[in-house]
């Protein structure tokens, strides 16, 4: 059985809404258990978490995008990983990112592009959507993709919008899709192993 990890921080509880969106679609795939994980308010996760990452195929990383990058508790549990780094005990598994910003754009693209380097640094293989934008004139907000991300799952919460009000449906089920397809690389990938 391929096990699958989401690891996330949420400062206002939008970006936690996503990752359960992400894990509810994980949860569809047969052949592979679930487990997430939430880094604190401090940037800190239970130690015994780290066996919990060391053990998984998947890992799925989170985090809201505050001025142009992850938040500081992201970037505190990534610099606290160079322990794992350090026996390379997350070479080969798959990884995947997602983010949530207040703007529709918000510079999401680069808090993705750390979590890029980051699983390049630890020898993992990255994953993005694999789903078509919706880009014309008939799109509509709930669409699938509407922010056209490729490289990772991309959602917008209005900086006045509470997390029971965003992000919004379109948003979530692009999750929910994100989350089915990781799962199921994870599951071709511990079979071909």
């Amino acid at each position: 059985m391929a096990k699958m990890v989401v690891l996330f921080h949420s400062g206002y509880g939008h970006t936690r809404r996503l990752a359960t969106a992400v894990a509810e679609g994980a949860q569809g795939v047969a052949g592979v258990s679930l487990s997430s994980l939430a880094i604190n308010e401090t940037g800190d996760i239970p130690d015994e978490a780290w066996a919990l990452l060391d053990a998984a195929d998947a890992i799925v990383l989170g985090s809201p995008t505050y001025m142009g990058g992850p938040s500081w508790q992201f970037k505190k549990f990534a610099d606290a990983s160079s322990k794992a780094w350090a026996r390379q005990s997350w070479k080969d598994k798959l990884a995947a990112g997602f983010t949530n910003s207040g703007s529709m754009n918000g510079d999401k693209s680069s808090t993705l592009a750390y979590m890029v380097t980051f699983a390049m640094q630890h020898g993992m293989l990255w994953a993005g959507t694999a789903m078509m934008p919706a880009n014309t004139k008939a799109a509509r907000r709930d669409d699938l993709n509407y922010l056209g991300a490729f490289t990772g799952l991309m959602a917008q919460s209005p900086a006045d919008a509470s997390a029971e009000e965003a992000p919004t449906q379109g948003d979530l089920e692009t999750a929910r899709r994100f989350g089915e397809r990781i799962a199921r690389l994870a599951g071709t990938l511990r079979s071909a192993a």
